[in-house]
């Protein structure tokens, strides 16, 4: 009985192992039955078939689809045109098909073979590389860092049938990765240069390059924008009949000698300074906005040229929509330039969605100019990736066929990830934001990305919390020291990249750290130029009370310096102030902040009226902090008048010497004083001149844009309480400036006196 017991124990264990093993076959064979295998251990059974009479654009996308398959596999798919296939292999069909120029398809048959379409070469480029990187996981980072997986089998679901036609169909992130890489751009899906299609001279702000200031103001001043009573080039006076024929022979010209082109922009000059005069005016209140005679303007010009495309601006005082419809083939390049980047453009900008809602519908020509950096610190933290997706949606979502989103072409803040992520989002809105950062820390950082993403969740959730912070693409990091870059915060940033560069398990993951935190250390060091803390210092004392640079900010600007000369970043903003200029001046500084100053926390009469910057404190002239490159950044502004202050030293003191650093910004107005003159006194009644420094730099259309100035006096000793410091503002932009008839501005820092 035990026997026959164990006998049929045995026999129940062996039909449970063969159960299990057939339903196992069972489901790999469903499984099996489910995929393909495009390579299998060093072979396979495909060939790749492009049309007979293909072009060389097709033969170069069927290529790089048989080189990154390589690139896994090891394996050379053949390539074959249609009329010499083989008979015993599977195809993978590149094809070019009859639907939507823009649409893009991918197919598995019922025979197994593969079809990649497009309804055009261009959307069958797109579909390789959409194949590429969403079957077979190719990811590609930055020009040079690409992750492609390496596997014997390639397999692929049969039940594959995937298409998608982008909304915006045409995608523009302005990043040198991109222009400078033409691959790179097309496995991204975007352009390689800022304006396709445009006629090269001629693509935006173009009205002084129709009517040049040299060539007609002297002559012609009725061409030109009434400001007031009088006449200026600041734009054009656009009911003026001559002004219409000069421009419409001007675009003929530029067609003629660009035939390749496709499109022109006529719009206006940088500025507001539009026309008032009665015509002009005229058109304007009855269409409800200034951009209604720059419509029917361009309208005009639109009608002379009706094969190809006249782009012009909704920028500024154009943005709001005319009555006027733009023809069929005006393109409105809407602008966003005034927008908070601190939340999504719905809610925190209210006005331009309403412009884009208006224009929506007039027109289905739209093309949305977005801006995504800090013009004036593109090495600033500036947290606005929470808000991409979101704009892009709503660009989307209201006719923007054609996006622009200008970034600072040059090296600025996570500027790898930032081109990733926007190239992504403009060919798909709808990716997972999170999803996409943790992909690109993940690869490019590699070991190290946890913790930069440490940082990108934390400066982007503390900016969130700050319902009032104004994020401005013409701001400064000064703003945000008492928000999103408050000293705490800036201490917990820095030890993320702390943490980051000691977990870098390669020289290559190292660099890419360095530089991702220069965006950290830039604000660090602007925070101690500024002295927010006893722990963010220009200087620091011993115990003997002697001041000494403090060796932090020395570091970080040593390694600042290298790390951008070695990743050959150049540039600090828009108007080409340079890493180098940058670090100069930050020397300069370094310098300035151990000289001892017996002005230093002295009392500040203004005898004239400051506006608006460093909270209209007359004791930034005097507190030690030093400006930076912008404006916001620790400088007393004047507008339209002059600085007259008054330092009062509190005893008399033995002098020899006075110091006023002065800002220059040329495209914001922002001008050197035409002089500076130093006065002393010991009653703050009778006042003795001790002499002026000219500006010997005076403004020209040369200048340079962004730009300090040390207006530095030497006297002979003098004994002295009161000094008295009155700078020469300009009054006002001269007739060829952008801003003619403006009030100009001067902006002052610290007052030195030794």
């Amino acid at each position: 009985m035990k026997n026959n017991k164990r006998l049929l124990v045995t026999m129940k264990n062996i039909y449970i192992k063969l159960l299990i093993g057939f339903l196992g076959i069972i489901v790999i064979s469903c499984k099996n039955n489910k995929q393909l295998q495009l390579v299998n251990n060093g072979t396979s059974n495909y060939e790749i078939v492009i049309a007979e009479n293909f072009s060389n654009e097709m033969l170069a996308v069927s290529e790089e689809l048989q080189a990154y398959i390589q690139k896994i596999s090891t394996v050379k798919i053949p390539i074959a045109v249609e009329n010499k296939v083989a008979t015993n292999k599977y195809k993978l069909f590149l094809k070019v098909e009859d639907f939507n120029k823009n649409k893009l398809k991918i197919k598995v048959e019922e025979t197994n073979n593969i079809v990649i379409s497009g309804g055009s070469e261009i959307a069958l480029k797109n579909a390789v590389y959409e194949f590429l990187e969403g079957y077979l996981n190719c990811k590609w980072y930055t020009p040079k860092v690409e992750d492609i997986p390496t596997q014997k089998i390639i397999s692929l679901d049969k039940n594959i049938d995937f298409e998608y036609q982008p909304n915006i169909t045409t995608r523009t992130v302005h990043s040198k990765l991109f222009y400078e890489n033409p691959e790179f751009a097309a496995k991204h899906k975007v352009t390689t240069n800022a304006f396709p299609y445009y006629v090269p001279m001629a693509r935006v702000h173009t009205f002084n390059k129709f009517l040049p200031e040299e060539v007609f103001y002297k002559e012609h001043p009725e061409y030109y924008a009434l400001r007031g009573a009088k006449r200026l080039p600041t734009q054009l006076c656009l009911t003026n009949n001559e002004v219409y024929k000069i421009v419409k022979d001007s675009v003929a010209s530029l067609f003629h000698q660009y035939p390749e082109a496709s499109v022109i922009s006529v719009s206006q000059n940088d500025n507001q300074q539009y026309c008032t005069c009665e015509k002009c005016k005229a058109i304007d209140e009855a269409e409800g906005s200034p951009s209604g005679t720059m419509i029917q303007f361009v309208n005009k010009i639109a009608a002379d040229f009706p094969n190809k495309t006249i782009s012009t601006l909704a920028y500024q005082y154009t943005r709001k929509p005319s009555k006027t419809k733009p023809l069929s083939n005006v393109l409105i390049t809407l602008c966003s330039i005034e927008c908070d980047r601190s939340a999504p453009i719905q809610e925190k900008c209210g006005d331009f969605s309403e412009d884009l809602k208006g224009w929506k519908q007039i027109t289905e020509n739209i093309r949305i100019w977005d801006y995504t950096t800090q013009f004036t610190n593109f090495l600033a933290p500036f947290p606005n990736i929470h808000t991409l997706q979101p704009n892009l949606q709503f660009f989307k979502n209201n006719n923007a066929k054609w996006v622009f989103e200008q970034h600072s072409q040059n090296p600025s803040e996570l500027f790898e990830l930032r081109s990733y992520i926007t190239a992504k989002l403009l060919w798909n809105p709808n990716l997972d934001i999170e999803e996409l950062i943790t992909e690109f820390t993940n690869g490019y950082y590699k070991e190290a990305g946890v913790y930069v993403k440490k940082y990108i969740d934390l400066v982007h959730k503390k900016i969130q919390e700050d319902k009032n912070f104004f994020l401005f693409l013409y701001g400064d990091p000064s703003q945000a020291f008492d928000s999103f870059l408050n000293p705490e915060l800036l201490k917990q940033y820095d030890s993320f990249f702390n943490e980051a560069e000691k977990v870098a398990a390669s020289p290559e993951v190292l660099e890419r750290i360095k530089c991702a935190r220069i965006s950290v250390d830039y604000a660090i060091l602007e925070a101690c130029k500024k002295g927010i803390s006893k722990d963010f210092q220009l200087v620091i004392f011993d115990d003997k009370g002697n001041k000494n640079i403090n060796p932090y900010a020395n570091e970080k600007l040593i390694n600042f310096y290298e790390t951008c000369k070695k990743n050959h970043i150049t540039l600090m903003n828009e108007m080409g102030f340079t890493i180098e200029e940058y670090y100069n001046g930050y020397r300069k500084s370094l310098e300035v902040a151990t000289i001892p100053n017996i002005a230093k926390g002295k009392k500040v009469t203004l005898l004239t009226k400051p506006k608006k910057y460093a909270n209209e404190n007359p004791q930034t002239l005097t507190d030690g902090a030093l400006g930076g490159s912008n404006f916001y950044a620790n400088w007393l502004g004047f507008e339209g008048n002059n600085l007259e202050a008054v330092i009062d030293l509190e005893q008399s003191n033995n002098i020899n010497s006075i110091t006023t650093a002065f800002l220059q910004v040329t495209n914001h107005i922002v001008f050197f004083p035409k002089s500076v003159s130093y006065y002393y006194s010991n009653d703050d009644i009778n006042y003795t001149k001790l002499g002026t420094v000219i500006n010997d730099e005076p403004l020209t259309k040369t200048s340079k844009i962004n730009d300090i100035k040390y207006f530095k006096l030497k006297f002979p000793n003098v004994s002295a309480k009161y000094i008295k410091v009155v700078a020469e503002n300009m009054k006002e932009a001269p007739y060829w400036h952008h801003a003619a008839g403006l009030p100009s501005w001067i902006f002052a820092d610290e007052v030195l006196i030794n």
